[in-house]
């Protein structure tokens, strides 16, 4: 048993002001579920409807989510109606993340002796909740639209020249500009503006969401950069006073005194490992119905996660796409047990701060998990059709970027005597981006604004309005 008295603190670091992670007390799961909402006072309290089902129920009526039946997840633009889509992949990987956290939630609630206070549903709609959400502020285009605004930001005369009018700390939000962040301000910020915490989710939800609970400024040791959840970050500067809220609500342990940065919440660790799991396996099987990946491969390497009972069934499949919705189904189901039995042995360190690393890279089967990532990027994700729309990506999004923010710069700055051009493409942004005072909001927020708008398009969308504007095609009246 912890004793909770004794209060280990880490020595000082020069320059670090490393003040937390190993203190000798581990978050406590009755904080870390707190039902409190963002943006208001108290928790709620509501018989008819539980908090976080509510929290389900907001994201999947939000426009944000909806966008995401339009935004890429591999394959850009797919012909196939049955390849997945970051909408479908986000449904999936919810799907994953709730069966993860009610298997764990079971185990927590016994390991701390919780039965009166807690049910095993809470946790699992917790991390369905966030994993719901951990797409829906990626960019259009895949990857390739969040590389092409941090290659915007850094190589550009004009992104340049807008990131040395900011602060460090400003800057490195654009620079490293990252989905995860974004998602972060639709869910606190854009997606129902006029609240104060936007959509108000609970505060359980938006901490398990968050998997990398750092602003973008670290400076800092190497050691404590190794943290996976340090590899990103996790809110922008605008946002960071939201996440601290939250963070001290649900009773996050602070990392550095010195940098908005705090551990994970313990959900965060299996809404990553639903997401890890989703993406192996789906990518694998949408890379066989793609043609990219031959039916031998599929079952090589799955059909290793099946009992013998299972091989048995497999043998009695007649179909190939029968036989592979088989083998995929019994593979996930077999990592989720393997990750909530390496989730309850790390239980102890990962609630005192100790423990930041991949759940899923503990698994006994991560080297066939490995195998699968590594068919689908050299046979899928390679393919000439994704590499060619993630290229032409650079250009749509870096080109859309340095447009608009060229007309809101002009438009700010000169005001009636701005350009017409500068004046008919600020109209082409939607009032919640420009708003009615461009010309007073500070660069910082002006960036804010441009990049809210260009990565909140969709794939179509973005294209459409890339050829309109560069006048490639021209709208038909």
């Amino acid at each position: 048993m912890i004793d909770t008295h004794s209060i280990e603190i880490t020595e000082m670091n020069a320059g670090n002001d490393r003040i937390g992670v190993n203190i000798h007390i581990p978050m406590d799961w009755i904080k870390l579920l707190s039902k409190k909402r963002l943006g208001q006072p108290t928790a709620e309290t509501n018989p008819n409807r539980a908090p976080f089902q509510r929290d389900f129920d907001r994201i999947i009526f939000s426009a944000a989510f909806r966008r995401l039946q339009d935004k890429t997840q591999v394959h850009p633009l797919s012909e196939s109606d049955y390849v997945r889509t970051r909408l479908t992949h986000s449904l999936e990987t919810s799907c994953i993340g709730r069966s993860l956290g009610e298997i764990a939630g079971n185990c927590i609630i016994k390991k701390n002796g919780l039965e009166s206070v807690v049910h095993q549903s809470e946790f699992g709609s917790i991390v369905a909740n966030a994993c719901l959400a951990h797409d829906i502020g990626n960019p259009p285009l895949g990857h390739s639209g969040e590389d092409a605004i941090r290659h915007w930001y850094k190589h550009s005369r004009v992104g340049e020249s807008f990131i040395e009018q900011v602060s460090e700390a400003e800057s490195q939000d654009f620079l490293n500009f990252e989905g995860n962040a974004q998602g972060f301000r639709v869910l606190c910020r854009l997606q129902t503006p006029d609240n104060i915490g936007g959509m108000q989710l609970t505060c359980a939800t938006l901490a398990a969401y968050t998997k990398y609970p750092r602003e973008s400024l670290i400076n800092g040791d190497v050691i404590d950069l190794k943290r996976k959840s340090a590899k990103k970050f996790g809110f922008f500067q605008q946002d960071a006073k939201f996440f601290k809220e939250i963070a001290e609500e649900v009773g996050l342990k602070r990392i550095r005194s010195n940098n908005l940065w705090w551990c994970r919440h313990p959900l965060a660790f299996l809404v990553e490992a639903a997401d890890d799991i989703t993406y192996s396996v789906i990518d694998f099987e949408d890379g066989f119905r793609l043609g990219y990946i031959g039916y031998d491969e599929i079952e090589n390497v799955l059909s290793k996660f099946l009992e013998v009972k299972d091989k048995k069934q497999l043998s009695k499949i007649k179909g190939y796409n029968e036989k592979v919705e088989y083998l995929r189904a019994k593979t996930i189901h077999s990592l989720i047990m393997d990750v909530v039995a390496k989730f309850n042995e790390f239980q102890d360190s990962i609630l005192l701060g100790d423990f930041d690393e991949s759940i899923i890279s503990k698994i006994d089967n991560i080297h066939l998990v490995r195998e699968m990532k590594h068919i689908s990027s050299q046979k899928a994700y390679c393919a000439r059709n994704v590499l060619e729309i993630e290229a032409a990506g650079f250009q749509v999004l870096g080109d859309l970027v340095e447009r608009f923010f060229e007309a809101a710069n002009d438009v700010s700055k000169l005001k009636e005597k701005a350009s017409e051009k500068s004046k008919k493409l600020i109209q082409l942004i939607p009032h919640q981006f420009r708003g009615e005072d461009t010309e007073s909001d500070d660069v910082y927020s002006r960036m804010l604004k441009i990049t809210d708008f260009v990565s909140g398009m969709t794939d179509s969308f973005s294209v459409s309005l890339y050829k309109k504007i560069s006048g490639i095609s021209l709208p038909r009246g």
